[in-house]
């Protein structure tokens, strides 16, 4: 699903009036370019900053003429399910006009925000014009079985088709007041509504009333799990549709099966302490002090299904199990209980820093997290991204600090975003958040609940591929990279690995070439190259890349100074192979110059051209 928070826009000064209006009414972030008053964010370029946006999943408004975000957006639109709602209003406010995502918010945020200014809101949803509702898009609380038919649903309500509305939803309350259609009251409390429309499948509607406590033991199979629920709702008459989410203890929050089955349900999977399911022994139907003896609460699931369905709910399903696997279900009226999620660390490579090198995956993990960690300047290049949310900043050398605190947060049942130039998987902090998660607690390593968090690691652009792509292409063949700090690495082996691959002939990129105080190694790495390959070998200098003051230097293996290197500068090496031409064209590659690797398709060529002659 899009990430809910939403963005209002502007572009203009005359907008920016009606801009505020509509994020105080909505409570929501506003950027603005050029803005006479505070914004969360200030917009320098209009397109790359709503990519930006669209492509992280924020709900975009936009006061501007709707041809803007068209032009802006129109290259990152795949399909209406996943595409976050994106509104067009005029800047005197008179219009609000639902572009894209109208079944995931846009049609109900024009209504908002035209209520709010008095105006009108343009919506052109067939459904949501004449019937005031989304079929295939319940409200909160729901469950629609079959989303496929309600195309054709819709289409024959509106055209006049006979139809039956079976059961009782206050939502679709304007669909039963169609002449079309008939009434008809549910046969018990449990039944789902049915919307059937003459020649087309029947809705299946029910409401998500049921919530699910599962317990197991470590290692337990998805199947197994999965079957075991199906199995208890199945023999209770209950469907899976009816299910709001899964709950268990904070011990199995990294238990696989417990999340298979959430994402077989369609929901969300949450945890409770074992005193919050203590809390709830005296409403268990079996409690058990071997349970109790191993996990600190006398019943995992039942004592989840009814901590998250309420003091009032009761058990629909005593606890059932099989060997590895126990589940329990109850009843709820209304809302499920609060509880916590499973931690989220994402571990973002955001590449050099430029949005549009950004990955449209990196950019949805930092809007959807709820903290920011990582080098400040890291942070700061994310822009918009990282407006208004809360940021935990730290130093050059804090690098252990940086990852443990992540994990940490993470651990608390937070979603947290650890901030990576380039890659994070290389010369970064994911090896390092895989070393704190692997040591012993007692050794450096991180606390039980932090070893517990979901990791995803999304990667980025390097910046070894960004200066060869910039230049050419250097890395066409065989290459390594080769950190030249010592400070993590012992300078004995930082020497046998550059001895090996300037023996193996490889295109290398130097990360880390020279420090303050360290300005010995990068020439000594010159001069065991110079051993191994023509003092002409192509050398790229590339720093900052991505960013506003992008430099691209091309030098040679002779004529390489280390006064000319400095701590943002990636240094690429070609191999004996590695080549230069001249283009005229001084925008692309580095002052003109061209530098690639050939891989030897040249040699297949003439291989070819000899055997047909």
């Amino acid at each position: 699903m899009p990430n809910p928070d939403t963005v209002v826009v502007f572009f203009t000064a005359s907008a920016e009036a009606t801009a505020r209006k509509i994020a105080d009414t909505l409570g929501a972030q506003l950027h603005g370019r050029n803005p006479a008053g505070k914004t969360d964010a200030v917009i320098e370029e209009v397109a790359p900053h709503l990519r930006a946006l669209f492509a992280a999943g924020h709900a975009i408004v936009g006061v501007c003429a709707a041809g803007i975000l068209i032009r802006c957006i129109g290259s990152l639109v795949t399909d209406k399910w996943h595409e976050p709602p994106v509104v067009s209003v005029a800047e005197n406010g008179s219009s609000a006009v639902p572009l894209l995502g109208g079944h995931h918010g846009a049609n109900r945020l024009a209504v908002d925000i035209a209520n709010a200014l008095g105006g009108h809101a343009a919506l052109t949803t067939a459904g949501d014009v004449r019937l005031g509702v989304a079929l295939d898009d319940p409200p909160e609380g729901w469950r629609l079985e079959n989303p496929l038919d309600a195309k054709s649903a819709m289409a024959g309500l509106l055209a006049g088709k006979a139809a039956t509305l079976c059961g009782n939803a206050d939502w679709l309350a304007s669909v039963g007041e169609l002449a079309n259609v008939s009434l008809t009251p549910a046969p018990d409390d449990i039944s789902p509504v049915l919307l059937s429309v003459e020649g087309c499948e029947p809705l299946t509607y029910r409401r998500q009333c049921l919530t699910v406590g599962v317990g197991c033991a470590r290692g337990c199979d998805p199947d197994e799990m999965i079957a075991l629920v199906h199995k208890a709702l199945s023999d209770a008459g209950r469907s899976p549709y009816e299910v709001a989410g899964v709950w268990s203890i904070d011990v199995k929050a990294d238990e696989s099966a417990v999340h298979a089955l959430a994402e077989n349900l369609g929901v969300a999977a949450a945890f409770y302490s074992a005193a919050d399911l203590e809390a709830q022994v005296s409403r268990l139907a079996n409690p058990s002090d071997v349970v109790f003896a191993e996990v600190g609460c006398h019943g995992v699931a039942e004592g989840a299904a009814l901590a998250a369905a309420g003091s009032s709910a009761e058990l629909l399903i005593e606890k059932t199990k099989t060997a590895n696997a126990t589940c329990a279900v109850a009843t709820v009226a209304g809302k499920a209980q609060p509880s916590r999620e499973r931690g989220l660390l994402s571990v973002i490579g955001i590449g050099p820093g430029a949005a549009d090198w950004r990955t449209p995956e990196a950019s949805r993990l930092i809007a959807e997290a709820q903290e920011l960690v990582g080098y400040g300047l890291y942070i700061d290049l994310l822009g918009p991204l990282a407006a208004g949310k809360p940021r935990q900043d730290f130093p050059l050398g804090g690098e252990e600090d940086r990852c443990r605190y992540a994990l940490e947060r993470a651990g608390e049942g937070r979603n947290v975003a650890l901030i990576c130039s380039g890659d994070a998987g290389i010369y970064a902090m994911g090896a390092l958040v895989m070393e704190l998660m692997d040591r012993a607690e007692n050794d450096g390593g991180v606390t039980d609940a932090a070893k517990r968090v979901q990791i995803i690691n999304a990667p980025g652009i390097s910046a070894l591929q960004a200066a060869s792509a910039r230049a050419g292409a250097i890395l066409g063949h065989d290459f390594c990279t080769i950190s030249l700090s010592d400070l993590l690495t012992p300078r004995a082996d930082i020497i046998k690995r550059l001895h090996a691959a300037a023996e193996g002939d490889f295109v290398i990129a130097f990360y880390n070439p020279v420090s303050m105080k360290r300005r010995t190694l990068l020439a000594e790495a010159r001069d065991i190259l110079l051993q191994h390959r023509p003092a002409n070998t192509p050398v790229l200098l590339a720093s900052n890349l991505g960013r506003t003051d992008e430099t691209l230097r091309p030098r040679t293996l002779a004529t390489l100074e280390v006064d000319e290197v400095d701590m943002l500068t990636v240094v690429l090496v070609g191999s004996s192979n590695t080549k230069t031409f001249t283009t005229g064209d001084i925008s692309a590659g580095a002052d003109g110059n061209r530098i690639y690797t050939p891989r030897g398709y040249a040699k297949r060529i003439d291989a070819k051209e000899s055997k047909a002659s």
